[in-house]
């Protein structure tokens, strides 16, 4: 006869009893608790991982800053500026393109601005007591009404040419041509060959084109008073970046079909090629200085947290004895390394945008802070967080109660 021995009521209980679990709330809760009850080491060890964390998005954020106000001022230069130009004259003429040049210039189709000037060979005096041999190297130009537009340019002081001042003999002076002159407001009158000009406007400087900001510019009807044959001698054209270098091919043999080898174009913007090297640079600068900042930070969390283990064995065996298995110490120890540097990342974020904005405004850029980058600092935070946190809380969990417990 077979006898079957029923388990001991105590040993059924234990059989049922399964290891309470944790909620996200209480992993939490139980993650900040050592970070309250240390606080100083808590603040300590996330400014490791702030500091990290700032160092990335400082090394984003004023390259991006950097980068955004070089493009501008590329732009203000324009890299999609193209400078047509006579080489030489025929004839023992002087140099100019054929009077239709303008108009087949703007048949080229990614073209989207186009002007031009023309040397009227004048001479412009302050006055006419000025003996004829001074000159003052300025350079008389029958000028086209979008060329301000073309050149993105502006007026410093008074007005540019309009449909109804470039009839009259009306000037508008370059920046250096106003000062060369003595000119320092509008309403004042000078000499072009033997006709008075009233000056209408004074440019701002012009660093795209310097030798308009040596000229004094006339309207294109205006000039022919002083001799103009309507043959410009400089076009300045604006396309679309992406196909600047197909217009600058097609241009000579557009604007000058009989002689294109008379026509002399200026090359893409050298700013263009810097732009371009300029982004490579920042990018790779990026990548380099964030990977060794986050490495510092990582190994500054991991230190705490190996030693914040060694200290808390006492707290180990209690919890162990109490009943915490393996699984509750090792997500206990992982949860405060992820909230120490994810508390350690938002201030880190926070100290990098604060430091790239001020950056950005002492140098007069405009401020940018990638979202892009302060989502990669938070998620490398809490990555940084999980490597850390895996071998301290490992070690934590192999600790048996009695071994925690007999600890000095």
């Amino acid at each position: 006869m077979t006898t079957t021995r029923l388990p001991h009521p105590a040993e059924a209980d234990r059989e049922h009893v399964k290891p309470a679990r944790l909620s996200p709330t209480d992993l939490l809760l139980l993650g900040l608790s050592a970070l309250r009850t240390r606080p100083l080491r808590a603040v300590l060890s996330a400014l490791g991982i702030s500091i990290g964390i700032a160092t990335l998005v400082v090394v984003t954020g004023i390259p991006a800053s950097s980068r955004t106000a070089l493009m501008e001022e590329f732009a203000a230069l324009g890299t999609n500026l193209l400078r047509a130009e006579a080489a030489t004259g025929t004839n023992d003429e002087p140099a100019s393109l054929p009077p239709d040049s303008l108009a087949m210039a703007e048949r080229i189709g990614p073209t989207e601005k186009v002007s031009a000037v023309a040397n009227t060979h004048a001479v412009v005096r302050r006055s006419d007591r000025i003996p004829d041999a001074e000159t003052s190297g300025l350079t008389v130009l029958a000028t086209k009404l979008n060329l301000l537009d073309t050149l993105n340019g502006r007026v410093r002081l008074g007005a540019f040419l309009n449909q109804a001042t470039e009839n009259f003999p009306t000037v508008v002076l370059g920046n250096i041509a106003a000062t060369r002159l003595g000119i320092t407001a509008p309403d004042t009158q000078v000499r072009v060959n033997d006709t008075w000009f009233t000056v209408i406007g004074i440019l701002a400087p012009l660093p795209l084109a310097p030798e308009i900001e040596r000229s004094a510019l006339i309207g294109w009807n205006a000039a022919k008073d002083v001799g103009f044959d309507d043959r410009p001698t400089v076009l300045y054209l604006r396309a679309q970046e992406a196909a600047i270098g197909d217009v600058r091919a097609v241009l000579p043999p557009t604007v000058h079909p009989q002689n294109p080898s008379q026509v002399r174009v200026s090359r893409p913007s050298d700013a263009l090629t810097a732009k371009r090297l300029t982004e490579n640079t920042f990018s790779a600068l990026m990548l380099g200085l964030a990977a060794v900042a986050l490495l510092v930070g990582g190994i500054g969390v991991a230190n705490t947290m190996v030693i914040s283990v060694l200290e808390r064995k006492r707290e180990i065996g209690l919890r162990r004895a109490l009943g915490a298995n393996r699984g509750q110490v090792r997500t206990q120890f992982l949860t405060e390394s992820v909230v120490l540097c994810l508390l350690g990342g938002v201030a880190g974020v926070t100290l990098g945008a604060a430091a790239t904005a001020g950056y950005a405004a002492a140098h007069a850029w405009p401020a940018v802070i990638p979202l892009g980058t302060v989502a990669a600092g938070l998620a490398a935070a809490v990555l940084t967080g999980v490597i850390a946190g895996v071998y301290p809380a490992v070690r934590a969990a192999r600790l048996t109660p009695a071994e925690a417990l007999a600890a000095p």
